[in-house]
């Protein structure tokens, strides 16, 4: 049986983090879309940092809660945006482009949450009441946003991956590519049912994120101690 008050404390510590990545990452993905010219996302409400706007029940409520129980962060993912690329002037590099902003938009918000992690660890004192708390929604937010932006650019149809390297493809090579798509679920499910079994796939492939929100915590941590 989990222990409900640490599932509790999981999940009041992870949403800020959670809540911002996911609606950043859609977000930025519409205003590029936008300012490639293609004005759907915006149309549909959804160039906003709402929450209610981006809300998914299976990625905003339903996994993020089996993942705070399971003991880990909470990790899940937001309705995707609306695109319509036949609104783009320059197809390829706005396709690029597009993608990838979602993904650039959990770096920067990883950077701005290990920055003011060590910020508040080092500048504010341990006997103020929210000292540790807020180092943990910190640390979860550094945590939640490479992950988001690590599985996302994984080259597997249709993460943001797969569309950066679709637009630098054309023909046949673009069509063989794009048909990948078909095998995702299932690969997706090998990678769930190897996890149960003990084998850490997910772990594993999403290491580099964990190892770089590490080096970046220590980065600002070193850099800020030093001032």
């Amino acid at each position: 049986m989990p222990d409900f008050s640490q599932v509790l404390i999981n999940i009041a510590q992870s949403v800020p983090g959670f809540l911002m990545a996911i609606v950043f990452h859609e977000a930025a993905h519409a205003f590029v879309a936008n300012r490639f010219g293609d004005p759907t996302a915006k149309m549909a409400g959804r160039l906003t940092l709402n929450p209610a706007a981006h809300y998914d029940m299976w990625g905003t409520i339903l996994f993020p809660l089996i993942s705070a129980i399971s003991g880990f962060a909470v990790i899940g993912w937001a309705k995707p945006v609306p695109v319509d690329t036949r609104n783009f002037k320059e197809m390829r590099k706005a396709t690029f482009w597009v993608s990838f902003a979602g993904p650039l938009s959990n770096i920067i918000l990883g950077l701005i949450s290990a920055f003011l992690c060590a910020l508040w660890a080092l500048k504010v004192s341990p006997e103020f009441g929210y000292y540790a708390i807020v180092i943990n929604m910190l640390k979860y937010s550094v945590l939640i946003n490479m992950i988001l932006a690590f599985f996302n650019l994984i080259p597997l149809p249709p993460l943001d991956g797969s569309r950066m390297v679709a637009s630098m493809l054309k023909g046949k090579t673009l069509y063989q590519y794009e048909s990948l798509a078909r095998y995702t679920p299932m690969i997706f499910i090998g990678a769930i049912v190897l996890s149960f079994m003990g084998f850490s796939t997910f772990g594993r492939i999403l290491m580099p994120a964990q190892i770089l929100g590490q080096k970046m915590l220590m980065f600002f941590f070193s850099f800020l101690g030093g001032l």
